[in-house]
């Protein structure tokens, strides 16, 4: 989870790239402007189409992206972004998952506080301010309002030109939310085929709502990607999400990766290119039987 842990191995990542926290912040805010550019650039050569929308679930109107190819019918996929919350990074994940022929929804998780971006990088996560404007975005949510979302959410999708609903539905989060996947396939059991934590938190806890335990209410199948800090300090949480999909017979693949938290987020200061690629060829390879 990012916590004061992995604030401190970020310190350490960064130092072994030979970077200050400043420094790291400043080819960020250049990398911002350059990756806007380069994601419509993208877009236009990739025949991808990027559209913006406003959903309405029970709770409020919630701000999203829609990343697909500029013709046809796809399978649709709901990303959930990380604790920093729907930004410019993930607007890139996004669509470089589009261009494998997916019609990919970036929702702003946060919406019943503001509307997206509330921070513009990962690393504005651990200074005070952006902590503060943070508080009670996270204060607004609850397992309920994941359940409530995803039914907005995929009801949204449902009505779309561009998604197919002959295909099922995959969905993916990242540190915060990949909770949110796998309560996101039990919610909606019916249309979600793929639920995919990268780096997930709290996915094992004593609560009776627990993740691990959701695994039965789905007809999913899972990816859990495991940062290797995180699998240090919680050695066990692998094998009760192990023994949790068995005993609910669902498909579920479940490995440490050899990065740190955060590896998969591009702004973060434990990106790891090589192991982020790895987990994507893993979540594509579970995507192609949706």
């Amino acid at each position: 989870m990012c916590d004061d842990f992995t604030a401190i191995e970020d310190e350490q990542a960064l130092a072994a790239r030979g970077l200050s926290r400043r420094e790291f912040a400043a080819i960020g805010a250049a990398g911002l402007i350059a990756s806007a550019v380069s994601a419509q650039s993208a877009a236009k050569e990739l025949s991808l189409v990027v559209d913006h929308a406003m959903i309405k679930t029970p709770d409020g109107v919630c701000d999203a992206m829609l990343f697909r190819p500029e013709r046809g019918k796809y399978p649709a996929v709901i990303m959930w972004p990380d604790v920093a919350g729907m930004r410019p990074a993930y607007e890139g994940m996004a669509l470089l998952l589009a261009s494998s022929g997916y019609a990919v929804l970036l929702v702003n998780h946060y919406y019943r506080v503001a509307k997206a971006p509330l921070l513009a990088t990962m690393l504005e996560w651990r200074t005070p301010e952006g902590q503060e404007k943070l508080k009670p975005a996270i204060a607004s949510l609850s397992a309920q309002g994941t359940a409530r979302d995803t039914e907005a959410f995929v009801n949204w999708l449902d009505r779309h030109k561009a998604v197919s609903t002959k295909r099922k539905i995959g969905t993916q989060g990242y540190c915060q939310t990949g909770a949110f996947a796998i309560r996101a396939a039990a919610a909606r059991p019916d249309r979600i085929g793929v639920a995919a934590s990268f780096h997930g938190g709290g996915l094992v806890t004593q609560a009776p709502d627990s993740p691990h335990k959701l695994f039965g209410k789905s007809k999913a199948s899972f990816l859990i990607a495991i940062a290797r800090n995180d699998d240090a300090r919680s050695p066990a949480d692998k094998d009760a999400l192990r023994a949790a999909a068995a005993a609910a017979r669902r498909r579920a693949v479940i490995d440490v990766y050899n990065a740190d938290h955060g590896w998969c987020t591009s702004d973060a200061p434990s990106f790891d290119n090589g192991e982020a690629n790895r987990a994507r060829a893993h979540l594509l390879e579970l995507y192609k039987k949706l």
